[in-house]
């Protein structure tokens, strides 16, 4: 293939970014996959994710057959994959970060008119078809949605793989509680550490020079030229315009996409794959769903063969059947399985769901079929020991897949009260269900939060599967007085044999097992993963730390709903 290192592209204010370009030897215009991020375009993935390289080359040795593997960075396609299919690859280096000068400042409004101006450039240049389409993972799938936003006329086709959407609720907060520790640590390892003029980052093999530009600026330049994403959030607690101006408009996405989610990405991606195709405006749209590590699946044949037939479909007009595919791609999960089969569906959520509810008891901390006629209650310490909500033996195998929901009433002895809500399943022998997620090795199988000050709901876009909560102003409790609460709860598929039970976990803090350890190789991950709400100016424990109060029966009952799914009879 030809290689074009350090093409400097410019955009509309007059800025470069720079880019490096892989195409095919024969010299014929292609169609181009791009992206466009902060992680560096020059650190190769086996330097800057040591450990993670090395996990995946021990777990598959074959992995991208045909491929050196020798041009990959984190989270992008293998270019020499995709050249030998005739496709260009490019990989920008996004504003103030690798080669690209500029002020860092994360999926800012900025940077996404840059991917504009850069996805405009390809499709106009001579080796180019005029066709891009966009494919990569995590932050190179948020921001796809958002320059779809913007509509460029040469964008064809993109596949947001593991991309969050709405950046308050799927990123910065959740349920209003900020998500902290996530950011603590990502952005200095991941982002920084490749600032564009920072003197400590990793040499770009390839160019002979650092990853981050040849200027080497001081800590308080570097310091002054990015943005602080922590600072931010504390800043802006309820949903405005820095939000806003960072998340997608659903009603301008309208370029085709296959939308790829993982069932156990709690904390980050999976709600706006999800959101993404049920709000998104196109008529061309598909929902792939999978388990595993982020960086897994999109490599994994089986994985890059739904890339492939979309992008032939779209960017080179192969007429191989993918228009016929059905929307809705599900790798289902059972417990303690690696085996993972693909069925295929019409619409999400499934049409044959039926919406159930188990109804909490604080009596014997029991999941009940029906409503209970006895009020009772139970109270815990909210920085303590969480109260769990435990069903009886499933009577038959049960699918579970969608959207989830608790409904708590709820008092305390505080002004306010976040709520941390994890479904959990059981086998008989007492074993936890739990799968490999994006970063946590042991993820439970659905997380869902909400801070009771912004229980407040948007009327007109919540369902009672789904609450949608507007957080547009704070709504303080008072003390011991009794409220209702509506907490969404992230999707999750999973097959239950008979005999199973589940359990409803809610409590004060974040989710983590009581043994210490577990992990992968970058993060200590005890059920949540790197996914922590730990910030003590955003919770308080004079106000965060009090006792809690669920009632349940009577006039307050207090569920749990669920997406039982019935068998598919095509």
């Amino acid at each position: 293939m030809i290689i074009d290192r350090d093409v400097g592209i410019p955009t509309s204010d007059g800025q470069l970014v720079y880019a490096d370009v892989f195409r095919p030897a024969h010299g014929k215009p292609a169609p181009v996959i791009m992206t466009l991020g902060p992680y560096g375009k020059g650190v190769r993935y086996k330097d800057g994710f040591a450990p993670q390289w090395k996990w995946l080359l021990d777990t598959y040795p074959d992995i991208l057959p045909g491929s050196s593997r020798e041009y990959m960075v984190w989270e992008t396609v293998d270019p020499e994959t995709w050249v030998k299919w005739d496709y260009v690859c490019i990989r920008v280096d996004s504003r103030g970060v690798g080669r690209s000068p500029g002020r860092l400042d994360i999926l800012s409004p900025r940077e996404t008119q840059d991917y504009y101006d850069v996805i405009e450039w390809a499709g106009v240049q001579p080796w180019s078809s005029g066709k891009v389409g966009l494919n990569g993972i995590s932050y190179y799938a948020i921001n796809q949605w958002l320059v779809a936003s913007l509509q460029p006329p040469h964008l064809v086709a993109m596949i947001p793989w593991e991309g969050a959407g709405d950046f308050y609720r799927d990123m910065a907060r959740h349920g209003g509680i900020m998500s902290n520790a996530f950011i603590d640590t990502w952005y200095p390892r991941q982002v920084l550490s490749v600032q564009h003029g920072n003197p400590a980052a990793h040499q770009d093999k390839w160019l002979g020079d650092l990853a981050s530009g040849p200027d080497k600026l001081s800590e308080e330049q570097l310091s002054a030229n990015r943005s602080d994403p922590i600072a931010d959030f504390l800043n802006h607690p309820l949903d405005d315009n820095f939000y806003r101006d960072r998340s997608p408009d659903w009603s301008r996405v309208t370029v085709p996409f296959l939308s790829a989610a993982n069932w156990a990405g709690y904390g980050l991606h999976p709600r706006g794959n999800f959101e993404a195709f049920t709000q998104a405006a196109s008529t061309q749209k598909w929902l792939e769903c999978h388990p595993g590590r982020h960086e897994e699946w999109f490599y994994l044949e089986r994985g890059i063969d739904f890339q492939k037939r979309f992008l032939d479909h779209f960017l080179k007009g192969i007429n191989n059947g993918w228009d016929k595919e059905p929307p809705v791609l599900l790798h289902m999960r059972r417990p303690f399985s690696d085996e993972f089969q693909l069925r295929k569906e019409q619409a999400w959520p499934l049409e044959r769901t039926r919406w159930v509810s188990l109804y909490l008891s604080a009596s014997d901390k029991g999941l009940h079929d029906s409503a209970l006629e006895d009020e009772s209650s139970v109270t815990f310490e909210a920085l303590g020991d969480p109260v769990t909500f435990v069903g009886p033996p499933l009577e038959a195998e049960t699918e579970l897949t969608g959207p989830l929901a608790s409904k708590v009433f709820l008092s305390s002895s505080t002004v306010d009260a976040d709520l941390f809500v994890t479904l959990q399943a059981f086998s008989p022998d007492g074993r936890e269900v739990f799968f490999q997620g994006t970063v946590d090795p042991q993820t439970p199988l659905a997380q869902g939060w909400l801070r009771a000050s912004h229980r407040k709901l948007d009327a007109g876009k919540s369902k009672p599967y789904r609450p949608y909560h507007s957080h547009d102003e704070k709504l303080p409790l008072r003390p011991d007085e009794v409220y209702e609460l509506d907490v969404e709860i992230w999707p999750t598929s999973v097959i239950l044999p008979q005999g199973y039970r589940l359990a409803l976990q809610i409590s004060g803090h974040d989710f983590e097992r009581k043994q210490t350890g577990g992990g992968n190789e970058a993060w200590m991950s005890k059920g949540s993963g790197p996914w922590l709400h730990t910030n003590e100016t955003d919770r308080p424990p004079g106000v965060f730390g009090g006792r809690t109060t669920i009632f349940t029966g009577g006039a307050r009952q207090s569920r749990l709903i669920l997406p039982i799914v019935g068998q598919n009879e095509n």
